[in-house]
């Protein structure tokens, strides 16, 4: 599992060792049924799909 890691923690800028909040993959699947469903005429420009208590975008 690609994620089993952040559920046991991995280090933070601070240097702490922390849980990184997780989703399930199911969300992220629905997400992208439903771009796939829009006419031909919308398009998508952004789709950020990310856990509700992630603290941080972009914070690589």
């Amino acid at each position: 599992d690609m994620a089993a890691r952040m559920a046991r923690g991995v280090p933070q800028a601070n240097g702490e060792i922390a849980v990184e909040p997780l989703m399930d993959v199911e969300i992220v699947g629905q997400s992208i049924l439903y771009m796939a469903s829009l006419p031909l005429e919308a398009n998508v420009l952004f789709h950020t799909v990310m856990a509700t208590k992630m603290p941080f975008v972009g914070r690589g």
